[in-house]
This record gives structure tokens, C-alpha cells and sequence, in this order.
């Protein structure tokens, strides 16, 4: 009678097929895993080495990404901060130009008005002519001439008051007798004290000696009598 027992039906194909990473090695009755060869491990470090190798350079291209990212990031920040710095500064300098515009467009218009009334008041003054003056209308013709003359320096005292410039004392001109000619206090000023005794002495010696010679015929006279 033929058994029922089948050895194979206990023995998985599959794993059958697959080969183990490492070679073994039967001893006796059972299969040992062997040492790997030098070709093996040489082949290990290479793949190693070129996976380092490819991680180094996905960590630099992320390392240029985030520089991009921190440059991209800066000049956010200064278009922000500047954009509000010059709105700040536009801002506050239109303001002061408008003001600066209309005091200077103001200020012209008022010179203005007052060049018009200054040569006014110096084609008045210049049309004053006593050449032509009578017995008859002597009085009157001095009195409007004065007259003239009393707008005119109200003119001008006015516009003294605005501008500044109207208010500059006039450079004097040095005469030409004067050029090279210092007074006598400046004169002294710019002496040394040795220079000032000596002058002091020869100024002062005639008259100690008049009055020595004084006080010498005044004891003749006394030893006489």
C-alpha cells in the first residue's frame, strides 16, 4: 500500500528561487553564510561613496537655494523700508517746498510792487526841478517837493522793514590820500614796550631838563641874597 506522505509538500518554491545575499557554505549538514570578497566590499564603498557624493550635492543646492530665498528676502525688505523712508522724506519735503515756493512767490510779488514804487518815487524826485520855480509858486512847489521827498523816504523805510537786503550798510571806499597811512593810536599799538619807553624818554627829557636848569638858577639866586 503507497504512502500518503509527500516530503515536498512542506517546501516553498519561492523561497527556493531567491538567492541569499551572502553566499554559504554547506558544513555538514547545514549552509553558512561566507565572508565577503574584496571585489564585494570595494563595490559597497563605491555605491557608499557615490550616495555621499549625490547628498552632497542636493546639501549644496539646497545651501544655494536658501541664499537665493535670504538675498530674495533682504531686498524685500529693504524696498519695504525704503519705499517708506522716501515716502516719509517726499512727503515732509513737498510740504516744505510749497511753503518755501509761496514765501518766495509772496516775497517777489511784494518786491516787485515795491521796485514799481521806487521808481516812482525816483522819477518824482528827479522831476523836481527849482530851476523852474516862480516868486509866485515858490511856496507851493517846495511844499509839494517836500512832499515828494516825505513819500519817498516812507517808501524806502518800508521796504527796509521787508527786505533785509535794503538794510546792508554800503562798503566805504578808502580815499586814495589815505592808502598806506596808519592813525597814531594804531601806530602805538603795534609798538614793543622797549619801543614805547624810548619814545616815552625822548619825549619827557627836554623838560626834566628845564627843569632842572629852573631849579638850578632858583639856589643861585637864593645863595646871592
Amino acid at each position: 500500500m503507497p504512502s500518503d506522505y509527500d516530503a515536498t509538500e512542506f517546501i516553498d518554491g519561492d523561497l527556493q528561487g531567491q538567492p541569499s545575499p551572502h553566499p554559504s557554505v554547506a558544513t555538514g549538514n547545514s549552509r553558512v553564510a561566507r565572508a565577503p570578497t574584496r571585489e564585494e566590499v570595494d563595490s559597497r564603498v563605491a555605491d557608499a561613496q557615490q550616495k555621499l557624493s549625490e547628498l552632497r550635492r542636493a546639501q549644496e543646492e539646497l545651501e544655494r537655494e536658501r541664499a537665493s530665498l535670504e538675498e530674495t528676502r533682504r531686498r524685500q525688505l529693504e524696498l519695504k523700508t525704503g519705499r517708506q523712508e522716501l515716502v516719509q522724506n517726499l512727503t515732509r519735503g513737498v510740504g516744505l517746498l510749497e511753503e518755501a515756493e509761496f514765501s518766495a512767490r509772496r516775497d517777489a510779488e511784494q518786491m516787485a510792487k515795491a521796485l514799481v514804487g521806487f521808481r516812482e518815487a525816483l522819477g518824482k524826485i528827479q522831476a523836481i526841478q527849482e530851476e523852474g520855480w516862480t516868486q509866485d509858486n515858490f511856496a507851493s512847489e517846495l511844499t509839494k517837493a517836500l512832499t515828494t521827498l516825505e513819500n519817498a523816504r516812507m517808501e524806502w523805510n518800508a521796504a527796509r522793514l521787508k527786505f533785509e537786503v535794503l538794510g546792508a550798510t554800503p562798503t566805504a571806499v578808502p580815499s586814495t590820500g589815505d592808502t598806506g597811512k596808519q592813525s597814531p593810536v594804531a601806530a602805538l599799538a603795534n609798538c614793543s614796550m622797549g619801543e614805547l619807553c624810548r619814545l616815552g624818554f625822548a619825549l619827557t627829557w627836554p623838560i626834566v631838563v628845564a627843569l632842572l636848569l629852573g631849579f638850578g638858577l632858583l639856589l643861585a639866586l637864593q645863595w646871592r641874597h
